[in-house]
């Protein structure tokens, strides 16, 4: 049996684990609170586990092991900075969201400001989920493409849409309560196949574990603090602050993320659920970099290599070197990777959909259709995204979303930290301004002082939309919060 078709079993066999997860999860009259809640059930430690997966996209299992050609280890203080948005998220926003019972977080808009907040809020959501994850699952499939596919003569969309159908086969009923379950499967699957690459990697150059870390340690690639340049985008207290309002904004403002925590029982446990997750991702990134400085010695090393290959190729460019054993874990880390986001990706957007723009939460059938509608839009994205075939295309849409949280981030936070009511009409025109405003600000301080905004733009829009939404206050203050 050749390559190809012993890494196409694995990915059969993988794809059957997870049928089989879902129909074992999954009651024959599964309810919209089923797909959308999970009936208030989940365990919270099962869904910290699998949530620490599924925010490994497969794009950051490729990349992030490569940034240490560009950054070294300082990827590690945003991930410290993780640890305290974690923590507001737990302890500021849950218990906002328990104590109005929410399906998605974006109704609070509705309570606090009225209809137009609440429409603009998970129409935001609603783009910005769509176009990144299309992004993240593209590259993904693309490389399956690359090391699998494309010697059996499978066309590009045939991949992308047998890959959408079997996410939209395996989550059709079941939805979130089976995501919860799916995900800690496919974290299982994903840090197995990270640990052994980089095992393997180890093995290749001769070291044993002690030998390893001191390699990686005595690696000018190693830094991990910036204290001196604090015009540097990788200066300490930008990266933490940064790190910290990434957090608040991309898991506690964003519906795919915090769907998974509202599954939890009770608010005491959805915020350990939370804080536990919080405080595992910082290892989780340090065995990526840690892989990446073994494999950029290895290049330079074993290997003799004089360049190395750029930061997305180093992982996958070790692995064609490697042969089929790493090979079958790099696709198995891919697949748990790439699926545990899409999957969870096209549930919270079919919840947003069906509550907050339909506004219909028990109709069965819309979200049905709804689901149907999302998996083919989400396809149909992909293989634009294809089309156009231009990699600075695909930054550029990565910088479009990542602009899109700010105005999430604005409204949240004047909700949340005034007691003032808000020309609701024309908040829509504020959180279309502020990016642009964001825009041209960013533009004028590289012109005029050499200045270019890192993580650091997210606080900077969401400032723009809280001053905005303060001149549109309104003279009476009032908070229309009502727990039902």
């Amino acid at each position: 049996m050749n390559a190809t078709a012993v890494v196409l079993t694995t990915v059969i066999v993988y794809l059957l684990i997870l049928f089989a997860i879902s129909r074992w999860t999954t009651s024959k009259h599964s309810s919209n609170d089923t797909f959308f809640r999970g009936n208030r059930r989940s365990p919270w430690a099962l869904v910290a586990f699998g949530m620490i997966g599924a925010s490994v996209s497969g794009v950051t299992f490729v990349s992030v092991p490569g940034m240490v050609l560009t950054s070294s280890m300082t990827y590690l203080q945003v991930c410290l900075g993780f640890i305290l948005g974690y923590w507001a998220v737990a302890f500021i926003l849950l218990p906002v969201y328990y104590k109005l019972n929410l399906t998605t977080i974006y109704t609070y808009l509705g309570h606090r400001f009225g209809q137009h907040s609440y429409k603009t809020g998970s129409a935001f959501f609603l783009f910005s989920k769509l176009v990144g994850a299309s992004v993240k699952f593209y590259v993904v499939c693309i490389i399956l493409q690359q090391f699998v596919l494309s010697s059996l003569g499978v066309p590009f969309p045939v991949t992308v849409a047998a890959m959408v159908l079997l996410i939209w086969i395996y989550t059709r009923r079941g939805g979130i309560g089976t995501l919860v379950f799916t995900d800690t499967f496919q974290t299982v699957c994903l840090f197995a196949a990270l640990l052994l690459i980089i095992w393997q990697a180890m093995d290749t150059m001769g070291l044993s574990l002690n030998e390893a870390v001191d390699k990686i340690a005595s690696d000018e690639r190693s830094q991990v603090f910036v204290w001196d340049n604090w015009k540097s985008p990788r200066y300490f207290w930008k990266q933490l602050l940064s790190g910290a309002f990434i957090v608040i904004v991309m898991t506690g403002l964003d519906q795919d993320m915090m769907q998974k925590n509202l599954t939890c029982r009770t608010l005491k446990d959805a915020q350990k659920n939370m804080c536990t997750y919080g405080v595992a991702f910082l290892p989780a990134n340090l065995l990526f970099l840690a892989l990446g400085i073994l494999l950029a010695q290895w290049y330079t090393g074993v290997n003799g290599a004089s360049t190395l290959p750029e930061g997305d190729q180093l992982l996958p460019a070790f692995v064609a070197k490697q042969g089929l054993p790493v090979l079958l874990l790099f696709t198995i880390g891919i697949l748990a990777a790439s699926f545990s986001s899409a999957d969870s990706a096209l549930t919270s957007l079919t919840t947003s959909f069906c509550v907050d723009i339909c506004q219909e939460p028990d109709n069965e059938k819309l979200r049905k259709h709804v689901h149907l509608s999302m998996c083919m839009l989400f396809a149909l994205v992909i293989l634009t995204i294809h089309a156009l075939n231009n990699q600075s295309l695909i930054d550029t849409i990565y910088l479009i979303v990542s602009y899109t949280y700010g105005p999430l981030l604005g409204l949240f936070a004047f909700g949340l930290y005034t007691r003032k009511a808000v020309t609701d009409r024309l908040v829509p025109y504020i959180c279309l301004l502020s990016p642009f405003l964001c825009y041209a600000i960013d533009w004028l301080c590289q012109q005029q002082f050499n200045y270019h905004f890192g993580y650091e733009l997210l606080m900077l829009n969401g400032l723009l939309t809280f001053i905005g939404l303060w001149l549109i206050r309104e003279k009476t203050s009032k908070i229309i919060i009502k727990e039902r």
